[in-house]
């Protein structure tokens, strides 16, 4: 028997960022970086442990938001576009730099992975990733969960709990359609919890979820195990399980951990920005503006902004000393929490955004592979699991309230809910009153007013997504953001008034059904 579990957790997110009014938009970028850096990668990766038999678990969730993209036919298309040019790019780069050796295999190894990424894509699943992640995820190596239906920062819903019950059974019913069955545990957005949530939670077949490690820390009464064993919350049989600090550490900081090493690929350094605009041009959006293109030929090299070209071998044998370092860190914090904790192997949660693994830290999916390779075979001390495996074997849990948390700045809202962005709740909050109110005036609604309800039911959920929030903290692509919400927001009054008054305008409703397409299933009667 181990002496220690560990739980790698990735939170795969993004928003729904589809707009088929135009050819081409900047902003569904994130989604073909992340297919092409990420998420094909990973799929690589579980592919590679399954031949190899190696015994490995991982826990993912795929939001629905991220899911209802990878499924869409326009974002499909639209992605091999994508690859196809980037194909056309490495293809003039493995001509313009045949005199630069140091060059000239970086131009080989992106021309040879977007080849790769398109036969993944279009031949092995089909147009759609999530045929891959179901695939491992029925074999019981990959516990996949859900999310709040668009991610919808929950704690600041509560002044209406049914937009908080609505967000959280949409995204269940979401994951049930694409992956055949409910989820067994859910990623709260942002690790947003606040208490009155487990018993939605609950309510909608959820048996845990994730919270920041203050979450679980300061519950009530305090944690024996701290957050190195989950909590049932009172009243429910809904385990809450804390972020471990040590781990995560290591990880996410680009300081002290591993992303910032020198030999690591410099995110920052593109050809998008580095060459001629003459020469990049065919392959810019149809504004012209300068954009990442995701061929990158320099190594982070350190404080500089002269860049020494990216060593792939050096930087993978780097990736795999890190990876030794994470385990054998872990295994000796198994060592001492077991003693401390009484012979009780010890949960450590480690969790982390998927994005962060390919596109943000290159060599991220190489770390994971090595990493999990090294604990099925280099040592006995540590073993992957999922928290269902966890609550299976551990069923005496103490009972405990969680506190108000997220894995924001500071801890708490202030990400969310500050000088930039909160103008955005008195708006938020009506919508949800308003949707109410109609949900129960109609209960039984058909035809043209159910499709209605239906639509302002997702104006509703897209306007409530905590990346708008986020975007205009940060101060990275707000007048998006800002439109965005804006854009749903008048959407939703629109139909609020034309249902009132029984003067549906269908033609504009077909317009909005067509651009705002998420969940197609959805009904509207979840907020009666």
């Amino acid at each position: 028997m181990p002496q220690g579990y560990l739980c790698l957790v990735l939170h795969a997110h993004l928003p729904f960022v589809r707009h088929p009014e135009y050819d081409d938009f900047l902003e569904e970028d994130w989604f073909y970086e992340a297919i092409t850096e990420t998420y094909i990668p990973l799929l690589e990766m579980f592919e590679g442990l399954e031949r190899d038999g190696v015994d490995w678990r991982l826990t993912m969730s795929v939001t629905p938001t991220l899911a209802a993209m990878f499924a869409d036919p326009l974002l499909q298309y639209r992605y091999v576009r994508h690859i196809d040019n980037l194909i056309a790019l490495a293809n003039k780069e493995l001509h313009r730099t045949r005199w630069q050796p140091e060059f000239h295999v970086l131009a080989q190894m992106y021309h040879d992975r977007f080849l790769r990424c398109r036969e993944v894509f279009v031949n092995k699943y089909s147009y759609n990733l999530l045929n891959g992640f179901r695939r491992f995820f029925d074999a019981g190596k990959l516990e996949l969960i859900t999310c709040a239906a668009t991610h919808g920062f929950l704690p600041l819903m509560t002044i209406n709990w049914d937009a908080v019950r609505a967000q959280i059974e949409i995204g269940c019913r979401e994951f049930e359609r694409h992956f055949g069955r409910r989820p067994r545990g859910i990623w709260l957005p942002e690790c947003g919890y606040t208490p009155g949530v487990e018993k939605y939670l609950e309510a909608a077949g959820i048996r845990y979820f994730f919270t920041d490690t203050h979450g679980v820390l300061f519950a009530d009464p305090r944690p024996k195990y701290g957050v190195y064993a989950p909590i049932i919350c009172p009243g429910t049989n809904v385990a809450a399980c804390g972020r471990d600090t040590e781990s995560s550490k290591q990880v996410w900081s680009a300081i002290e951990g591993y992303p910032g090493d020198y030999n690591y690929r410099e995110f920052y350094r593109d050809v998008g920005f580095d060459l001629e605009y003459d020469y990049i041009r065919p392959h810019l959006h149809s504004t012209g503006i300068r954009s990442n293109l995701g061929i990158k030929y320099y190594k982070i090299t350190g404080r500089t902004e002269h860049k020494l070209p990216y060593v792939r071998e050096a930087a993978l044998e780097k990736a795999a000393e890190h990876a030794g370092n994470f385990m054998f860190n872990r295994e000796k914090q198994a060592e001492w929490l077991y003693g401390v904790m009484g012979g009780r192997p010890p949960l450590i949660i480690a969790p982390y955004d998927a994005e962060l693994f390919g596109h943000w830290w290159f060599e991220g999916p190489e770390w994971l592979n090595y990493l999990l390779r090294k604990i099925c075979y280099d040592q006995q001390t540590i073993k992957t699991i999922t928290v269902p495996e966890y609550l299976e074997a551990h069923r005496h849990i103490q009972i405990s309230q969680p506190s108000f948390s997220s894995w924001g700045y500071k801890g708490y809202c202030e990400v969310w809910l500050e000088g930039s962005n909160d103008w955005i709740y008195r708006h938020l909050h009506e919508g949800a009153n308003r949707m109410v109110e109609l949900a129960r005036r109609y209960p039984d609604a058909d035809g043209l007013r159910r499709r209605a309800l239906n639509q302002m039911a997702r104006e509703l959920l897209l306007a409530q997504s905590s990346d708008w929030a986020f975007i205009m903290k940060t101060g990275t692509m707000v007048e998006y953001a800002v439109e965005r919400t804006r854009v749903h927001v008048l959407n939703l009054n629109h139909l609020y008034d034309q249902i009132r008054n029984n003067t549906i305008d269908e033609p504009w409703l077909n317009v909005i059904e067509a651009r705002h397409n998420i969940f197609p299933d959805m009904d509207y009667r979840v907020y009666a």
